[in-house]
């Protein structure tokens, strides 16, 4: 199933193109609430899925449906009690890494060069066709600020210590995320932590039609030049893992989100261009920088 939130946060059903959704707000059992602060609905809704499931696929089936350009497509999620982030979890990146740091930094942090979690803002979060807005003290700094385009776990029942075979149980399903970030000497969840710069969409499809998350095609543009293009495949830690791994270290709520790494390419981005990320079997978004 694709999930939406649009409008003033509501429900949506997508169609499996891509091409229209149902509004499905009225079939849950819990009252709306689109306020992203106070909405319990959606946390309910991650962690109780398999059990609502039927009513929403009922109500999708009967309700009338709506072009999404008719639409305005939110972030999907809502009120996450934190966002994790997964580093150097492609060879390739690690590799270029070296070079970006050197350029940007002027030597390479080793400790940076390992695989780990780390925690981003959940006010960094933003929408499809959202802008990225340039920090005026970064750029007045003349640091360059880069685009890292990744799949993105929403996290469903969650828990504490996952074990790995069983860690898609806990997962509600995914969605195409970026994760912007400053290249500079800050700590490293102060440098993507800025306002907009996690830009999530279109919608998140369930894990009963994309599995694990693996086998699926990562590719960003900029006014059509390819900038980055990947399989999940490579990742050198897979979803399940890192769940497990990020589990034994905090426990995992319903609707917490989990980037899982930047592929090769990653690079600055300047006002004014228009970056589009897509991933098979999930979808595409749009989002400019300002």
């Amino acid at each position: 199933m694709r999930l939406a939130l649009f409008d003033a946060a509501r429900l949506g059903v997508v169609a499996p193109d891509g091409g229209a959704l149902v509004d499905v707000t009225d079939a849950l059992p819990w009252p709306h609430d689109p306020d992203p602060l106070t909405a319990s609905w959606w946390r309910s809704l991650c962690r109780d899925f398999p059990s609502v499931a039927p009513a929403l696929e009922q109500a999708a089936a009967a309700g009338p449906a709506r072009p999404i350009g008719e639409v305005t497509l939110r972030a999907p999620a809502l009120g996450p009690s934190k966002v994790l982030a997964a580093a150097c979890n492609y060879g390739e990146h690690v590799t270029e890494m070296h070079g970006v740091q050197e350029r940007t930094l002027g030597r390479v942090e080793s400790w940076m060069m390992d695989f780990d979690v780390f925690l981003k803002a959940p006010s960094s979060i933003v929408g499809p066709g959202a802008g990225i807005v340039l920090p005026p003290d970064v750029v007045a700094a003349g640091h360059e600020v880069h685009h890292e385009s990744e799949l993105v776990v929403v996290i469903g029942r969650g828990g504490k210590d996952i074990p790995a075979e069983s860690a898609m149980d806990a997962v509600l399903g995914f969605t195409a995320g970026l994760d912007i970030t400053v290249r500079s000497a800050a700590d490293r969840s102060r440098r993507k932590s800025y306002d907009t710069f996690s830009p999530l969409g279109p919608w998140i499809v369930t894990r009963d039609e994309v599995g694990d998350g693996s086998g699926l095609d990562i590719l960003l543009t900029s006014g059509g030049e390819i900038r980055q293009s990947v399989n999940t495949r490579d990742m050198l830690v897979p979803v399940p893992e890192i769940v497990a791994y990020a589990s034994s270290v905090m426990t995992l709520l319903p609707g917490d989100l989990l980037f899982t790494g930047a592929p090769a390419g990653v690079g600055p981005i300047a006002s004014g261009e228009e970056l589009e990320m897509s991933i098979g079997r999930i979808g595409s978004m749009g989002v400019h920088v300002v």
